[in-house]
């Protein structure tokens, strides 16, 4: 990745590439990292692997191919990869070749799947990256909806602390049944790579929170790289509404909302939670596409008020982090517990 370290995507972290379920024992499928391809693929016992999608032969994406034998084939010319990168077998070497094949290596990622998700981390240090998203509750369903943005990662990052939009562009029934801006005062304390909005009781009865029957305690988490936790509780009823920012190649970013839950009967309601869902984020995909026309050709941001001051932490996060980074240290939180108001 290239640029502007504060203005991109960061390297060494983890970014979620998609469900477990869309990579089955002996299967792959090619993702995005940025301008990296990656082949994610499945052994027959269930792990996972990560490798460079690129043959380094001529260059043929290897999940054009399939595995055989546990293997990666290339389709090109039939190269043969094991799922530690290692080359296996070039068929074309004929007895008198004085090659070693074995000296052939793909770069090899770390791979990790949590709560049924895929997560790729290709840095040097992904044990001192901010830690993958985990749900804290034995949950009975799930629901992941996934929208690709023709915007930065910045851009759709900065969408999941910014408390004055939900008012302009989530102005739903379902969602937004008050048309009334109110002023809102939450308090919030950082938590580890991020800050934390601290739990609250809802005041919104919107109808995904008359689902469970009564107005719940929320917490919401943000932290890098580009990761959003909402956790609803009422009484015994558990409900996650996680969200997180994956970088694409040409300037894409995936927005991937993934929804957890304790509760039996919200299973019925998954045909019609889904297009809600996507409607949901949908409306986000539609405005930052426009907002990034604009920034291309004014990259300049104006953050005002405390509706804004998330923002302006987001960008303070990722400079410790990549200081920290640079000078081999460990990440220190620069926040401090703050009260903030705004109008939504």
């Amino acid at each position: 990745m290239t640029g502007d370290p504060i203005r991109r995507a960061l390297d060494d972290v983890w970014y979620c590439v998609g469900e477990s379920r869309s990579v089955r024992p002996g299967g792959m499928r090619s993702v995005s990292l940025g301008e990296e391809a990656v082949v994610v693929g499945r052994e027959e016992t269930g792990a996972l692997f990560a490798l460079r999608d690129r043959c380094p032969h001529r260059g043929m994406a290897l999940s054009a191919g399939r595995m055989v034998d546990g293997n990666l084939v290339c389709p090109f010319h039939g190269w043969q990869f094991r799922p530690d990168g290692v080359c296996a077998a070039i068929p074309a070497l004929a007895r008198r070749d004085d090659a070693n094949f074995a000296s052939v290596r793909l770069a090899r990622f770390a791979v990790a799947e949590k709560s049924g998700l895929i997560w790729v981390n290709a840095g040097r240090d992904p044990d001192g990256a901010p830690p993958i998203p985990e749900v804290d509750f034995a949950y009975c369903g799930q629901l992941v909806e996934i929208l690709e943005v023709e915007a930065s990662f910045d851009l759709v990052a900065l969408s999941f602390v910014d408390p004055a939009h939900v008012a302009y562009v989530h102005d739903s029934w379902w969602w937004r049944p008050s048309k009334t801006m109110k002023e809102k005062v939450k308090h919030f304390a950082p938590s580890p790579f991020g800050f934390t909005m601290t739990s609250h009781t809802a005041k919104t009865a919107s109808l995904a929170y008359r689902l469970l029957g009564s107005i719940p305690e929320v917490e919401i988490e943000f932290r890098l790289p580009g990761v959003r936790l909402e956790r609803i509780t009422a009484g015994e009823k558990r409900l996650a509404n996680y969200t997180f920012a994956s970088p694409l190649a040409n300037g894409r970013t995936a927005l991937i909302n993934a929804m957890y839950w304790n509760i039996p009967a919200l299973n019925l309601l998954k045909p019609v939670a889904r297009p809600l869902m996507r409607q949901f984020l949908g409306q986000d995909r539609d405005v930052l596409q426009i907002a990034q026309r604009g920034l291309d050709r004014k990259p300049a941001m104006v953050l005002m008020g405390e509706s804004d001051v998330q923002s302006q932490w987001y960008f303070s996060l990722k400079r410790e982090f990549l200081r920290a980074r640079e000078a081999g240290s460990a990440f220190v939180n620069p926040l401090e517990p703050r009260e903030l108001r705004w109008r939504s």
